[in-house]
C-alpha cells in the first residue's frame, strides 16, 4: 500500500465529515429522531438543485443557502404536517422526504442533461476528489500549505457544531431527555429543536461533496449509535462518537485501497467504506458492550441460570 499527501488529506476531510456529523447525530438518537437525519439529508436536493440551476455554478454560496434553507422546511413540514394531518412522525417524514427528494432528483437530472453535474456524487459523494479542488494556502515558518476547499468548509462546519453544543449544552441535554421539564425550566424545547434541525440540515449539506446524501445518513447516526451502547453519560458518549466517527474515516480510507486488492479490483469508494467500516464497529460494540453487548448479557444469563 502506498500513501501519498493526497491519501492524508482524503483521511483528514472525512474525519472531519465523519466528526462534524457525530456531534449532532447524538441528540438524533437521543431525541429517537435518526430518521430525521436520514429525511433532511434527502430533502435538501431541491434546495441545492434549484440554486445551481439559477446560478450556474456548483461552488455558489447560493447553494449552499438553498440546501439548508429546504433542510429547515423539511424538519418545519414535517412537524406541521404530523400536527395537523394527525399522522404520526415516521409518517410524516416519510411523506417530506420522499416528495422532495424525488423533485431533487428530477431537478438534478435536468441539470446534468446541460452541465457537468453528476447525480452519482450527489448521492454517495466524491471524497477522494476533494483534494484536488484547493481552497486556500496557508505559509508560516518558511512552509506552504494548500488546504483543499472541502477541508476548509468542513472545520468550520465542525467548528460551528461544536461551538453550539458547548454554548448550548444544558438545554441541548435536558430538552433531549425531557421536553416538558426543559419547557418547566423556562428552556424553549421547540427553539432547541429547530436549532438542531438547523445544524443537522447545514452540515448534511456541506457533507454533500464529500460523503453525499446516502452515506451522510451512517455518519450521523452509527457512530453516535455505538456510543450509545457503552455510556449513560451524554459527554462521555459525544466524545466517544468522535472516536468512532474518526476511526471510520481512518479505517474506511485504509480499507478502501487494500481490501479490493483481495479481490482483483483496483479500488472502492472511500465514503463507502466508511460506512461500512461504521457498522462494523457498531457490530463490535454490539457484541462486546460491557452493559448491553450480546455476550457479556449472555453469561450473566448463563451464570443466574
Amino acid at each position: 500500500m502506498s500513501w501519498l499527501p493526497l491519501d492524508t488529506w482524503i483521511v483528514v476531510t472525512g474525519a472531519l465529515c465523519a466528526a462534524a456529523c457525530a456531534l449532532l447525530g447524538n441528540f438524533l438518537v437521543l431525541r429517537k429522531m435518526s430518521m430525521m437525519g436520514d429525511a433532511i439529508s434527502h430533502a435538501v436536493l431541491p434546495g441545492l438543485a434549484i440554486a445551481f440551476l439559477l446560478t450556474g455554478s456548483r461552488s455558489s454560496i447560493a447553494m449552499f443557502i438553498g440546501a439548508a434553507l429546504v433542510g429547515v422546511m423539511t424538519a418545519v413540514f414535517t412537524q406541521w404536517i404530523g400536527k395537523f394531518g394527525n399522522v404520526e412522525r415516521g409518517a410524516s417524514m416519510g411523506i417530506v422526504f420522499t416528495t422532495l427528494f424525488a423533485l431533487g432528483l428530477l431537478l438534478i437530472v435536468k441539470g446534468a442533461d446541460h452541465v457537468d453535474l453528476d447525480p452519482g456524487c450527489v448521492l454517495y459523494g466524491a471524497l477522494e476528489l476533494t483534494p484536488l479542488d484547493p481552497g486556500f494556502t496557508l505559509s508560516g515558518f518558511g512552509l506552504t500549505l494548500t488546504v483543499p476547499r472541502a477541508t476548509a468548509v468542513l472545520s468550520g462546519i465542525f467548528l460551528l457544531n461544536l461551538g453550539c453544543i458547548l454554548l448550548f449544552y444544558k438545554e441541548l441535554k435536558i430538552s433531549s431527555f425531557d421536553p416538558e421539564l426543559a419547557t418547566t425550566l423556562g428552556i424553549d424545547a421547540r427553539w432547541m429543536h429547530y436549532l438542531l434541525m438547523t445544524l443537522v440540515a447545514i452540515t448534511a449539506v456541506a457533507a454533500f461533496e464529500a460523503v453525499g446524501s446516502i452515506i451522510v445518513i451512517a455518519m450521523l447516526i452509527v457512530p453516535a449509535a455505538s456510543a450509545y451502547l457503552l455510556t449513560h453519560r451524554l459527554s462521555t458518549m459525544i466524545l466517544l462518537s468522535l472516536v468512532f466517527g474518526v476511526a471510520a474515516a481512518v479505517l474506511g480510507h485504509i480499507s478502501a485501497i487494500t481490501v479490493p486488492h483481495w479481490f482483483g479490483f483496483s479500488d472502492t469508494s472511500t465514503s463507502g467504506m466508511m460506512a461500512v467500516v461504521s457498522g462494523v464497529l457498531f457490530g463490535l460494540v454490539v457484541l462486546l458492550s460491557p452493559n448491553q453487548g450480546l455476550l457479556f448479557r449472555s453469561r450473566r444469563t448463563g451464570k443466574a441460570g
